[in-house]
């Protein structure tokens, strides 16, 4: 750790209040036009000149010190931590998760109980994002609308910590697969071209956004984006019904061609969850892509410290506030009520 400081030409201004006083004559006192001189007084004078000057030297003190911490703050001071070397090669992923109304089907299980869909993805990709040291995580969550929740980063734990946050219905009740690919595309336009990866997991059919998804995929192909489609949803749920219960097919609105054909022509691949344990095999095999180069990067900490000298110019300021005002009340004349009552008491002897 060391200390730095970003403004330190701040330090400059320190003579400033003595060039002010020197360029600004100080306010003349009015005295009075006739005195008389008592030597009884002299001894006495003699003391207050002393004190007067004993307070002129000290008076300084406070206000002096106050400026140097304002311009201590006004100099940002900072320490600086060591080096942190970030990993010289990784992958750049982004997330696409449906949390369209439709997630909310009670059709998959965790440790033995029903829960909805975005419940068991949120566990699956946990684990998933937590394995991705090195790699630059974005996430892009859709449902009538696409809402990019967080850049490429390496920052994982604030992309699991989005992930954890989002709810159902959130960006609206139906899908927009399309808009959710374009705005991939324009996310990751600038990258390499060999680290453009989508993870696109959905469990539904294109039913909004101003893109079709198939248009959508030949822009990705022609921007070389490459996108892994994931279709979930069991094929069997069983629900009770008047006449006991009957089995119903949960995913019968997911269009497992469209997303074949996205997953095609952008090189990339499709798969089908339908169940807990086949999303975390796929999340595993996708974890197995050829990492890409990148250059190294590297950066250090930084810890501003300008608060603390602020905090002591004010504490300093209430501190010369209470002793102006002390001394005022010192300086203020006794009240009316004061001597009409020592008039009262000579009167009454």
């Amino acid at each position: 750790m060391e200390l730095t400081w970003h403004w330190p030409w701040a330090f400059l201004f320190i003579p400033l209040p003595w060039i002010i006083r020197a360029f600004i004559p100080a306010a003349k006192t009015q005295q009075a036009a006739l005195r008389v001189p008592s030597l009884s007084g002299w001894s006495r004078d003699q003391h207050q000149q002393t004190q007067s000057l004993d307070s002129q030297r000290g008076q300084w003190l406070l206000p002096l010190a106050i400026w140097l911490c304002v311009l201590t703050a006004l100099a940002r001071p900072y320490q600086s931590g060591d080096v942190v070397q970030m990993p010289i090669s990784g992958r750049d992923l982004m997330l696409a998760v449906d949390i369209s109304q439709s997630m909310e089907a009670e059709d998959m299980s965790w440790n033995n109980r029903p829960v909805n869909r975005l419940f068991v993805v949120k566990q699956v990709l946990n684990d998933f994002i937590q394995q991705r040291q090195g790699d630059r995580l974005g996430l892009l969550l859709f449902g009538s609308n696409a809402y990019l929740q967080a850049p490429l980063t390496f920052d994982t734990a604030t992309v699991n910590q989005f992930m954890t946050e989002a709810q159902i219905g959130l960006a609206g009740k139906k899908t927009a697969i399309g808009d959710a690919i374009g705005l991939t595309i324009k996310r990751l336009q600038n990258n390499p071209e060999n680290s453009r990866v989508m993870i696109l997991l959905t469990d539904g059919a294109n039913t909004a956004g101003e893109v079709e998804p198939l248009k959508a995929a030949e822009l990705a192909a022609q921007n070389s984006v490459k996108i892994y489609t994931i279709g979930l949803g069991a094929d069997v749920m069983e629900v009770p019904s008047f006449f006991g219960t009957r089995r119903i097919n949960p995913s019968r609105d997911l269009d497992e061609t469209a997303l074949r054909q996205i997953a095609q022509q952008t090189d990339g691949a499709f798969f089908r969850a339908r169940n807990s344990e086949e999303l975390q095999q796929i999340y595993q095999f996708i974890d197995e892509l050829e990492p890409t180069e990148k250059d190294p990067q590297i950066y250090r900490p930084q810890q501003n410290l300008y608060h603390w000298p602020l905090l002591t110019a004010f504490i300093l300021s209430l501190l010369l506030t209470l002793k102006q005002l002390s001394v005022f009340q010192r300086l203020m004349p006794p009240s009316n009520n004061s001597n009409n009552e020592s008039n009262n008491a000579g009167g009454s002897q």
